[in-house]
């Protein structure tokens, strides 16, 4: 095939890239103190920083954004609550059944490709008081959508979910694992992105490069309440400077790139999409992750990630016959045509 095992490609995930030089130079430069005490000036500048960007009045650093997840269902919902999510949203499938045993809340998935509309989340959502369902307290928009593709939800359809939510008496959240991605992708800012929301999270370790971090933000009684349950669920930490230098670097290096992956990952779509045996949809490559599928004259899933490891290339099974590829910093151009080429030497029957 076309890649060497010497040559790894891995776009298995965008969480996969490592520390640059530049990266751990600043990481061990930055100035640090007891998070717990608010003594941290790294973490204390970052937090100020990604609020301004986002245009909430406070925010906090969390070590993961499964974290931030569950933060935000402790602060926005009750025991015995129902949540309001797009079909497939990470906070149901990625995260271990936490929103139950954590907020003891149960989900209810709408909409198709992670996107859904103001009257399928007023279709799915139940009033409070009534005798047999639970209230719906809270309603999660996750931007870009993981396994959609990395679809973008439009930020004109998102103010009018949220409009329709408010008028309800429905929290909203959005989990922005990957909300810069959207925003590059959608020409628009993230403070646009965010604003509707009454929080919203941000990642630091997929694609602007950190070795860990996301951050939660919204209004400062919402925040508050979120460093408890941060602590609750054994989040606050030490000296942790050193995560948020990190993220500094790569707002201001790493953020301004995004649009390479964006390419990168446009370019692999197209040419597996010229395979006959290779579906992919386009329309729903939008930002850096492509998800495809093979047809019965290809191999399964697991068999084709298979002979793309043995070459050297790494994606993910998301299905039977659907895989995952994403592209990220040490992705480049030349490295996504040495995939799509092992891609689709791999579906050959």
């Amino acid at each position: 095939m076309a890649a060497s095992p010497a040559r790894v490609i891995d776009l298995r995930s965008d969480t996969v890239t490592r520390p640059s030089p530049a990266m751990r130079a600043a990481m061990a430069a930055a100035p640090v103190g007891d998070d717990q005490f608010g003594e941290d000036p790294s973490v204390n500048a970052l937090q100020g920083r990604v609020a301004a960007i986002l245009g909430k009045p406070a925010a906090l650093w969390l070590p993961t954004g499964t974290m931030a997840n569950q933060v935000a269902l402790r602060v926005l919902t009750r025991p015995g609550d129902d949540v309001v999510v797009a079909r497939e949203s990470h906070i149901v499938w990625y995260e271990t059944g936490a929103g139950a045993a954590n907020a003891g809340v149960q989900f209810t998935e709408i909409g198709q490709h992670g996107v859904y509309t103001p009257e399928e989340f007023l279709a799915a959502c139940w009033p409070a008081g009534h005798p047999l369902n639970p209230p719906t307290t809270a309603l999660v928009i996750e931007n870009t959508h993981n396994r959609a593709g990395g679809v973008v939800f439009p930020a004109d359809q998102a103010a009018r979910v949220c409009e329709a939510a408010r008028a309800r008496g429905v929290a909203t959240y959005c989990d922005g694992a990957r909300l810069w991605n959207a925003a590059v992708a959608s020409a628009a800012t993230p403070e646009d992105l965010a604003a509707p929301f009454d929080l919203v999270s941000v990642a630091f370790s997929k694609g602007l490069g950190a070795p860990g971090g996301s951050l939660l933000a919204g209004p400062a009684d919402l925040i508050d309440r979120a460093r408890r349950y941060r602590r609750m669920q054994g989040g606050a930490m030490r000296q942790i400077g050193i995560f948020a230098a990190a993220a500094q670097f790569g707002l201001d290096h790493n953020l301004p790139r995004l649009a390479s992956d964006h390419a990168h990952a446009r370019e692999l779509a197209e040419r597996l999409a010229a395979d006959p045996r290779l579906r992919v949809d386009l329309a729903r490559v939008q930002s850096n992750i492509v998800v495809f599928d093979t047809d019965d004259r290809a191999p399964d899933a697991p068999t084709l990630v298979a002979r793309c490891r043995d070459a050297g290339v790494l994606v993910v099974p998301f299905g039977p016959r659907t895989i995952r590829a994403v592209t990220h910093l040490e992705v480049t151009a030349e490295d996504c045509r040495q995939a799509a080429a092992v891609l689709v030497a791999a579906a050959a029957p």
